[in-house]
């Protein structure tokens, strides 16, 4: 009787392996995207890693997934980041600081793409209508025309896309 039991269990192990999901290929893993807009297009990113420990910690606590701190990413040199736009007041969204999503230029497929952004912070002036705005180039526009600011703190978030327009990893 107690062999049976023995042959028994290791039969119901080898059914219990086989049935259970296999991975194939490599490992996946999970991390929570933020939307924000590219070229007037919705899009959505990660952040990764920060220079910045009060950024990385807030984007933790935002996203509820940590963002690394990595202090020499702010010696990247300026030719080799791209630009991230975030809002500090406004149109209500789902921006860090409760206002609109950012805004990212150089998407993928563009020659200045890279996952490498300086934070670029705006600021709507007195005064101003706030409007959402979904472009670069909407963005520098309103800045030429006098209706916000663009502040420029020396922090810069690896935040590579993984959904774009045309494309997603």
């Amino acid at each position: 009787m107690k062999k049976l039991t023995i042959i028994i269990l290791v039969a119901l192990t080898f059914i219990v392996a086989a049935c259970a999901p296999q991975q194939s290929g490599p490992a996946k893993a999970e991390l929570p995207a933020g939307k924000a807009f590219a070229d007037g297009k919705e899009i959505y990113f990660v952040h990764t890693e920060a220079s910045d420990a009060g950024v990385a910690e807030m984007l933790t606590d935002m996203m509820k997934s940590p963002v690394m701190l990595v202090p020499s990413l702010a010696n990247v040199p300026d030719e080799s980041l791209a630009n991230v736009y975030v809002f500090t007041n406004g149109v209500e969204g789902s921006g860090p600081f409760g206002f609109q999503a950012d805004v990212f230029d150089n998407p993928p497929g563009s020659a200045g793409y890279t996952p490498l952004r300086r934070l670029n912070v705006i600021t709507w002036a007195d005064g101003v209508t706030a409007r959402e705005i979904t472009s670069a180039a909407d963005v520098l526009a309103a800045e030429t025309a006098g209706e916000l600011t663009i502040e420029q703190p020396g922090v810069v978030i690896n935040m590579p896309f993984v959904v774009w327009d045309g494309g997603q990893r």
